[in-house]
């Protein structure tokens, strides 16, 4: 039996860790916005290469609030990929925006600039540009979107640029991490995350002094100080209790990538020659690998074949989100997105995090290679 993923093994490594810093949060009796998020604030944002990070309840939210403090709002456009988790158009829709969509590059999955030029030049033709005020590009599965690709079209047409790094701390792009590009960054805290919190988190970062101010206004009721609100926020907030955890973990995340990327080439290795389409890391940049996600028009088979076996596998994301029945309302109909819908329907996502050990590894090589053989 190979688990998908096993959060108990990683838990185990840090219990002690974790436990003292719990009794330093319930010893201070401060549970929310104190010590524990304001020191895990500061290291991420070092961390990350930026001058602010401000943590809040979910990547859903810093996603939603990023939006927010860029203006976006009803009737606004603001263009992404279907080739990700809902979130990512799903915070669009949530500030009252509309949310476009562009097809992916075949091979990291992520937004292909060339067709993100060609959609904005056809909405350019028609009169239809005014209404489009951002990007948001995914760094999907561990992966860094093309960012200078993106960045210049969107200076070109002055599109602000959120990215949706979720699925990617501590990714790079030559030297720069991912987080550093945008004018503001988006990350999650999800448990199963490269860097998980206990429960939900999220993270915006950002260079500007400005936007930090006004990211912590809407995290925490528009309040600049106890009962004076100056504009319409929410309960935006990360916790002491997680704060601390991710401040401890935080230390630990080089060390957890580098054993992904272990991981990784060694699945890349053993498995190139049996017809599956292994991950690439795109010249320059520095894969994560948040997920090993392979490509065969044998997925269901595959997956199967391997379930059997009980191997977890798991597919990320079967149905685009321009195909969601949330967002039938968009006019998207199939064909419309042809790398996307193809790539969804072949993808697998096989088992990887940094606690696997070598025996598991060789059973789902082991899986994968008696599958083809059979095929054969």
């Amino acid at each position: 039996m190979v688990p998908f993923f096993d959060l108990t093994r990683q838990h185990g490594q840090l219990c002690q860790e974790i436990e003292s810093g719990l009794r330093g949060v319930f010893e201070r009796g401060r549970f929310i916005l104190g010590e524990e998020v304001s020191r895990f604030e500061e290291a991420f944002a070092h961390y990350v290469g930026v001058r602010y990070a401000v943590g809040v309840s979910s990547g859903t939210d810093a996603l939603c609030l990023a939006l927010k403090v860029l203006g976006i709002r009803e009737g606004d456009e603001v263009i992404t990929v279907a080739h990700s988790f809902v979130a990512s158009a799903l915070a669009i829709s949530l500030v009252g925006g509309r949310p476009l969509f562009v097809d992916i590059d075949p091979y990291t999955y992520t937004m292909d600039p060339n067709r993100l030029e060609a959609f904005l030049k056809h909405e350019e033709r028609k009169g239809r540009t005014k209404k489009i005020k951002a990007i948001i590009p995914v760094h999907l599965y561990g992966h860094p979107a093309d960012m200078d690709g993106i960045l210049e079209i969107a200076d070109r047409y002055d599109l602000a640029v959120i990215e949706d790094a979720c699925q990617a701390h501590g990714a790079k792009i030559g030297t720069k991490k991912v987080g550093t590009f945008g004018t503001l960054a988006c990350f999650s805290f999800y448990p199963t995350k490269n860097l998980g919190a206990y429960g939900d988190g999220g993270m915006v970062v950002t260079q500007s002094r400005k936007l930090a101010e006004r990211l912590r206004l809407f995290r925490c009721y528009g309040e600049r100080k106890k009962y004076e609100h100056v504009l319409l926020g929410g309960n935006h907030r990360l916790d002491e209790i997680q704060g601390m955890i991710l401040r401890i973990k935080l230390n630990y995340l080089d060390q957890w990538i580098d054993q992904r990327r272990n991981h990784a080439q060694f699945y890349t290795e053993r498995l190139s020659r049996t017809g599956l389409v292994c991950p690439v890391e795109a010249p320059g940049m520095r894969h994560v690998y948040h997920l090993y996600v392979v490509r065969t028009r044998k997925r269901n088979g595959l997956q199967t074949f391997l379930g059997q076996r009980k191997i977890g596998a798991l597919v990320h994301y079967p149905t685009p989100i321009h195909l969601q029945k949330a967002y039938k309302d968009l006019g998207y109909r199939r064909g419309l997105l042809p790398v996307t819908e193809k790539v969804a329907q072949q993808v697998l996502s096989l088992p990887l995090f940094p606690e696997l050990r070598p025996s598991e590894l060789e059973e789902v090589v082991d899986g994968v290679q008696s599958f083809f053989e059979r095929c054969h």
